[in-house]
């Protein structure tokens, strides 16, 4: 019996130091004065090839760069799985992932695009290229995911959303919006320029591969629906998955597995 437990564990000590690796970078933004964290997880070594796909994954409002890790437990197994990089920056509290036209210590397009980005590429070894590059997010993540790649084809060449807020006008009192963009009553033309749905024009059929997942009982849905049929009437391909849900870490625990399955999907094709 003694023999047995000691081979058991000796199996589960190769098992478990084969796995991913968990760090926390920070990198200073000159867009806004400031250090930023990240987390960045990479592959076990054995899995990983010459260059590894990266996929940036979101936060929501009010959430921060270890929620993701610290809320869903496969997240870094995912990276195994796929042999994919994932960082996870931090986009601050109700950033929304915009260059705020109205306050100008959040600048978040810019750290993501012009500092972030370049500063992984330089640190590891990347395909540095839009077909190894995806990005997405939940809530307040999902829109920024979609804002930012519609916004930057030529940086992310697959993108996803999860519950993602791509509708920001019926919301105008909501989640610091009005902060970061000025009162909608004030800056109509602000908020319109700021919201997912109104950048579909950017989109040619086929220039980003797109994932949109919702659950049917999030208050986010209406939004989503009316997304998927925006996409739909511009004739812009894409995936879009609903089911029974509501807006929280339940439904982004599974949620997050078929966005990984997609970006693996388009990283491999």
């Amino acid at each position: 019996m003694k023999t047995l437990i000691t081979s058991f564990l000796l199996f589960l000590s190769v098992l478990t130091a084969k796995c991913a690796t968990v760090d926390t970078i920070s990198t200073f933004s000159q867009a806004m004065r400031k250090n930023i964290k990240a987390v960045v997880i990479r592959p076990d070594a054995t899995k990983q090839p010459p260059a590894l796909p990266v996929v940036y994954l979101l936060h929501g409002y009010g959430g921060n760069y270890g929620d993701w890790v610290n809320k869903v437990k496969a997240v870094p197994a995912l990276a195994d799985q796929y042999g994919c990089m994932i960082v996870c920056p931090d986009g601050g509290i109700g950033s929304w992932y915009w260059d705020s036209p109205v306050d100008s210590s959040f600048r978040y397009e810019t750290y993501i695009i012009k500092e972030l980005i370049p500063y992984i590429d330089s640190k590891y070894a990347t395909i540095k290229d839009r077909k190894g590059r995806a990005i997405t997010g939940l809530s307040m993540g999902g829109h920024g995911a979609l804002y930012l790649s519609f916004r930057h084809q030529d940086i992310f060449g697959a993108a996803g959303s999860m519950s993602g807020g791509v509708d920001i006008r019926p919301f105008p009192l909501n989640w610091d919006m009005a902060k970061r963009l000025g009162p909608y009553a004030g800056q109509k033309d602000s908020w319109e320029e700021h919201t997912v749905i109104n950048l579909v024009n950017l989109l040619t059929p086929g220039s980003l591969n797109l994932l949109i997942d919702c659950g049917t009982n999030d208050f986010f849905f209406g939004v989503n629906e009316a997304l998927h049929r925006e996409l739909q009437y511009r004739n812009i391909p894409h995936d879009y998955t609903t089911r029974p849900g509501v807006h929280d870490w339940e439904y982004w625990k599974n949620a997050v597995l078929y966005q990984m399955l997609f970006f693996h999907q388009f990283f491999t094709r």
